[in-house]
Parts: C-alpha cells; structure tokens; sequence
C-alpha cells in the first residue's frame, strides 16, 4: 500500500481537500492518505516548506508527498516531480522544492502534463501523479523533463566574529518563536563563548536550556528543537503573544570576547 502525504494551504472548512482525496482514491484505492498539515497560511510557500522541511524524512522510502500551496502562482501554472532520497515530491513549480531542499536539489524534474483548454482541475491533476507513482510506475515516465525551476531563496543568518544576526521564521502552535539561527552555526561562531540573546526591547536571554520546565513558570528561556533550530519560548506559556514575536522579527546573539 503506497503512502500519500498531503501538505496544503486549503484549511478544513470548505470542499476542496475531500474532493483531492476522493479523487485520488478513485485514481487508486490502495493509497493510504496521511495528512502533515492543512493549516499553511494561504500562499504562503515559506511556510509550507518549513514545516513540510521537517516533516518528510520521518517517512517510509517509497512514500509520495503532495505538496498544494499557491499552486496559481502565474497565469499558466506547471507541476514538477521528483524522486529523491527514495521518495517522491509532486508540487507546483513555485520556489517550493529551492526552499524545502536548498543545495541538496533533487537530480532531475519532471512536469505534470494537464488539459489547458479548460479550467485547472487541481485535484485531478495530483490525483493523476498519485496514482501513477503509487502503482510502483517509474517517474521519469510521468511526463517531459523539466529545466528552468524557480528558485527562491530565504533570509540567512549574518555572522560576524562574536555576533549572530538572524530572523524568526516560524511560530509554532505553542507560541514558540522559531529562528533560523542552527545549532551548529550557533556553535561554530561561539567557540563555547558566552552569549546574551537579544529581542525586541525585552531583556536578554543569557542561558541555553535543554527542557522547557529548565526555568519557573511564565519565565522566557531559549533552546535548540527538535529540528536544531535556536527557539525563543516561555515555560507553560506563549512567546508570540506575550514577547510580541512574529515572523520577520529580527533576534540578535552577542558572544562575550
């Protein structure tokens, strides 16, 4: 049985992610649908690439995912298919696999070929990929090589001897604020230096944690997740809200001299 993931910006209360799972179990009933998110701010392919970023190597080899984020992105949308690692990627020729894969970019791309005298049938069209891949059909069947993807790149981090500069990228269901500042970049500049994080007007943090109930209740602590990225958080307690941090917000690390 083929595994099916879906990341998309549709939300749960219309019809449109129903009608693009009816459609792929009608392509193919043996799929077996997994959902990672439906939650994605709508176009918001940053978004979608980090969270699917650190989503999709969780999964078996030979698992197909559908990513459908801003899919109508130009006037004549393309849709590109990749094997890589030992899964495949089906999403729409937006920027989303430079942003998800950065240098380590699949080796070739195919386009999904759909009828263009009619109005884009998005569900048919991810229906047609998922079926075809999950009966175990080679990708370089599914359609023409692809040239010219669309690149896109995000914010980096600006370093410096004994200072890192870097931006919240995402805020978690919790709150938490999630930077793009890497645990190893973090200690490739501070040589086991101290540090103090700066943000907003707020005093800085002096301290990594490794748990979040490391500090009392309602105090801001910061430590490296899951996906070893550096995370402003508080203790049972929401740093967007109560730190005022969102997206784009600039965090500053100073390493002692």
């Amino acid at each position: 049985m083929a595994i099916v993931t879906l990341t998309t910006d549709f939300g749960h209360g219309g019809y449109e992610l129903a009608r693009l799972k009816g459609a792929m179990l009608r392509e193919f009933a043996e799929l077996r649908v997994v959902d990672i998110t439906h939650t994605v701010n709508n176009y918001d392919i940053v978004q979608a690439a980090f969270i699917f970023r650190n989503a999709w190597a969780s999964f078996p080899k030979g698992t197909i995912h559908l990513i459908s984020v801003n899919d109508y992105a130009v006037e004549k949308p393309r849709f590109l298919v990749a094997a890589h690692h030992g899964h495949y990627f089906v999403a729409p020729d937006n920027g989303l696999f430079t942003l998800i894969f950065g240098d380590d970019q699949p080796k070739a791309f195919h386009e999904l070929k759909y009828r263009e005298d009619r109005l884009l049938n998005l569900e048919e069209v991810y229906a047609y990929a998922a079926g075809f891949l999950g009966r175990g059909r080679p990708v370089i069947e599914i359609g023409p090589p692809a040239e010219g993807i669309v690149q896109r790149i995000t914010l980096q981090p600006v370093i410096s001897h004994s200072q890192i500069r870097g931006s919240v990228i995402f805020i978690d269901n919790y709150e938490n604020a999630i930077t793009n500042v890497s645990k190893s970049l973090f200690e490739q500049v501070s040589g086991g230096r101290g540090f103090q994080l700066f943000f907003k007007r707020h005093d800085p943090i002096c301290q990594l944690s490794q748990y979040y109930n490391e500090v009392e209740v309602g105090e801001p602590l910061c430590l490296f997740n899951s996906a070893g990225l550096l995370e402003i958080a508080i203790n049972m307690g929401r740093a967007g809200s109560l730190l005022s941090l969102k997206v784009e917000d600039t965090v500053q690390i100073d390493f002692h001299s």
